[in-house]
């Protein structure tokens, strides 16, 4: 057992929201005491004892949308002309670097993200992967490199008929293996989806393939979904349908599935994500760095669909996505008063509900029979910290590198910023060399 003590608890519980010089206390992969401090220390005196000296402790973040093997384009140059389109930059970047991926590029792609993830304090991950000439064999490679790292990830290929037949075919096959596979583990540090790229990117044939293969694991979908202008002239000129319009017919969207970005949509297509009880996650910083304008999340949320919150590979830090987002719409609308309560409750409140959705067990707050994925966050506040401040110091005053202890499934994977069990230095020189050998070749 491990007891966490003398620490602020940030529960994220409604029943008990702040706990000053509270302790948790960790017996196996759950939480199985909450309380102050003192108390569970007399109570528990043959626990492990983790002294928070007056940290922050709570519920570690969520990102709800991410691609680890972008990570590679880090620092790399192409040349060329330069994108001036959402088009372009997906031919001329993220099409011409996910077809040189090896299997051991994959593996190694995605070290370096989850290393930079854990020092965020980030304990779970829905992740969206592409290499296109590295299929088979590529959701277990992201596995085999999680279940190093220790961090709960949920995973998907991304079925696209852009590189040919054969190759989309073979997406849905590693979708599906990857998926039944998950099944049988019946672990919840490790769950599957059906990868779709987007429905630009995806004909008739190929959909029903993958609902099919969707309807034989028992899961739902994780795709890119009005992200850019492209897919709506592409939806409205093959099928005379809308993005949204066309995935909601089609059954696509439901409560198991994940619908990512939601740009460019109309109040009729917000509807119909509303009634297919999908949700939606939301990734500011990348909608901004690819120019496609704005998510109207402001007016699903007050519609009642289910928005979180992600990264989309443009950084492993959610609290960079909170600020954005923040300020973002306050900008977008031209009112400062706005957008104050909807991105904690996307980052704290819908993103715990989205991955609970994929999950047996309860995650995303520090209480009773919930997942130990728990964070201490070297941060002491100029001002005072509670349950009512909590928000606004994490918004103006906290990141992720004020995290100095990750414990994911009651493992302590990161104590006091030094990394558990695996050789940081190694991994990142390995993931450097594979870096550059996958620039040589592109």
């Amino acid at each position: 057992m491990i007891l966490i003590g003398n620490g602020k608890i940030i529960t994220r519980d409604a029943e008990r929201p702040f706990i000053n010089n509270g302790a948790v206390l960790i017996d196996g992969k759950l939480i199985k005491d909450v309380g102050v401090s003192d108390e569970l220390r007399a109570k528990y005196q043959d626990a492990r004892y983790i002294d928070a000296r007056g940290r922050l402790v709570m519920p570690g973040f969520i990102n709800c949308h991410q691609h680890y093997y972008s990570t590679f384009a880090r620092g790399m140059s192409l040349g060329g002309k330069a994108a001036t389109t959402f088009g372009e930059v997906l031919r001329g970047l993220w099409w011409r670097l996910d077809k040189e991926l090896s299997l051991d590029d994959v593996y190694y792609s995605c070290i370096g993200p989850m290393i930079d993830g854990i020092r965020n304090g980030v304990t779970s991950v829905i992740d969206h992967h592409a290499s296109p000439y590295a299929v088979p064999g590529s959701l277990f490679k992201i596995a085999q490199a999680a279940q190093l790292c220790g961090i709960r990830s949920n995973l998907c290929y991304e079925v696209s008929d852009r590189d040919g037949e054969k190759i989309a075919q073979e997406g849905i096959k590693e979708n599906l293996d990857f998926a039944l596979h998950c099944k049988s583990e019946n672990d919840d540090m490790l769950k599957a989806l059906i990868g779709m790229h987007a429905q630009m990117t995806i004909c008739d044939k190929t959909l029903d393939a993958c609902l099919d293969a969707a309807a034989q694991a028992g899961v739902g979908f994780h795709v890119h979904v009005a992200e850019g202008f492209e897919d709506v002239v592409d939806a409205l000129a093959k099928y005379d349908l809308r993005v949204v319009e066309r995935l909601y017919k089609r059954k696509v969207l439901s409560d198991k599935s994940i619908a990512v970005h939601c740009i460019q949509i109309t109040e009729e297509e917000m509807d119909m994500l509303k009634d297919s009880k999908v949700a939606v996650v939301h990734n500011p910083e990348s909608n901004m760095g690819n120019a496609v304008g704005v998510s109207p999340v402001l007016d699903m949320i007050k519609k009642g669909i289910l928005v979180g919150m992600g990264t989309d590979g443009y950084t492993s830090d959610m609290t960079e996505s909170y600020k954005v987002t923040a300020i973002l719409h306050k900008h977008a609308k031209k009112i400062p008063s706005v957008a104050w309560g909807e991105p904690p409750l996307m980052l704290f409140e819908n993103n715990k509900l989205i991955m609970e959705r994929f999950i047996k067990g309860k995650i995303g707050a520090v209480k009773k029979d919930h997942y130990a994925d728990i964070i201490i966050v070297d941060y002491k506040g100029p001002t005072p910290v509670n349950e009512s401040t909590i928000n606004s110091h994490i918004l103006f005053g906290v990141t992720g590198r004020h995290v100095d202890t990750t414990i994911i499934n009651g493992k302590i994977v990161m104590s006091e910023r030094e990394l558990a069990d695996i050789d940081e230095d190694a991994l990142l020189a390995a993931s450097r060399e594979h870096a550059q050998k996958l620039w040589k070749r592109i």
